[in-house]
């Protein structure tokens, strides 16, 4: 058995710790959100469908590929709530306490509490908390996957199409080859303002940043909120206060023409998610992967390690690697391996190619561990 020597690492020098942030850009298309599997028009929760509802009828999934599918993957969830101040809260309303308790689900775990009264904040279009012309009391979630953000929203990238056209035409009108034209109500948000200096504000739920219509920083209303840690974008649907027929399904679906108010005290949650899906356009993002990374520096010394305790090291008593017997011994790194204080093997390292080790040289191999 060969003996094996240890180098001790301190802590001190020969450690250091990184932090490496790597970018995807997540694109999004209208045609996901649209439920471009929907099959037999028999409703949005049946076989061949990547839009799932459930039977708490508390929000709706997308998927990338029709849910019952073994490759599907979850991309976002849908839901819509308003606060209980509200003026579309009332006991009329179909599943008014649960719009009111999603409202303040989100509210409670990305703002938290007032100060003084202990009340739930309210959500604000803005960065200047507590300016109550800019709160949000009616909104829509949209509550991205984890396999879309992985640690967060990458600031000043969030883009998101929406339409504000007719039900029939949402985006406006259409080219020769049916495709739709990006003009007219077609409505741009990003969080243009936002950067990792300024532009973003922090709360409970981690920072945020304010979205406003493409080109028009400042000098237009803001249209919602992105929190890039939580991966939640928030729109207010005051977005669609100006849209006769947010809502005008078919199908099994058909309520007739609807307001966005109509939809959000008249229906239930899914068909309001429903109206938002049928107005999503393109959607995009670069998301953030953070990797916390420790760096090892092995230092080998001129004075050790230059016989290996390979058994194939000699022959016959020989080295195998001298032809001369008056040569310097000589050995070739080919694995470092980090061990606790109990010299039990916690960490293999390879290097690309052996390095050869002499009593007139010395090395130091950085080894880096990502966790």
């Amino acid at each position: 058995m060969p003996v094996i020597n240890y180098e001790p690492i301190n802590t001190a020098t020969d450690t250091t710790t990184t932090r490496t942030l790597l970018h995807e850009s997540i694109p999004v298309t209208g045609t996901i959100a649209s439920g471009t599997y929907k099959e037999g028009g028999g409703g949005s929760d049946f076989f061949g469908s990547n839009i799932k509802n459930y039977s708490h009828g508390m929000f709706q999934s997308v998927y990338d590929y029709p849910y019952l599918s073994s490759s599907a993957n979850h991309i976002y969830d849908l839901t819509v709530g308003y606060d209980e101040g509200s003026d579309l809260s009332g006991a009329a309303s179909i599943q008014n306490a649960k719009k009111i308790n999603l409202y303040n689900q989100f509210a409670q775990v990305l703002l938290g509490y007032t100060g003084s009264t202990f009340n739930v904040e309210i959500f604000e279009s803005d960065l200047n908390v507590g300016d109550d012309n800019s709160q949000m009391k009616e909104v829509f979630f949209v509550n991205f996957s984890r396999l879309l953000t992985k640690d967060q929203i990458k600031k000043g990238t969030f883009t998101i199409d929406i339409g504000t056209g007719s039900w029939a035409l949402p985006w406006g009108a259409t080219t020769a080859n049916g495709k739709f034209w990006p003009l007219g109500p077609n409505l741009r948000l990003q969080d243009m303002s936002a950067s990792n200096t300024q532009g973003t504000k922090n709360t409970l739920g981690g920072d945020y940043g304010v979205l406003y219509r493409s080109g028009t920083i400042g000098a237009d209303n803001p249209y919602g909120v992105v929190f890039y840690q939580a991966g939640i974008a928030i729109l207010t649907a005051s977005v669609f206060a100006g849209v006769a027929d947010f809502y005008s399904g078919s199908g099994l679906e058909a309520v007739g023409q609807r307001s966005v108010d109509v939809m959000l005290t008249g229906n239930a949650v899914s068909s309001s998610c429903d109206g938002l899906r049928h107005r999503l356009n393109n959607l995009s993002f670069n998301n953030v992967t953070e990797i916390n990374s420790t760096i090892y520096f092995c230092r080998i010394p001129f004075n050790k390690y230059n016989y290996s305790a390979n058994p194939t090291y000699t022959s016959g008593s020989k080295i195998r690697v001298k032809s001369v017997a008056s040569d310097s011994p000589v050995s070739y790194v080919t694995t470092v391996g980090l061990y606790n204080s109990a010299n039990e093997l916690l960490a293999v390292a390879k290097v690309s190619e052996p390095l050869k080790k002499t009593p007139s040289n010395e090395l130091t191999l950085r080894v880096r561990l990502d966790y």
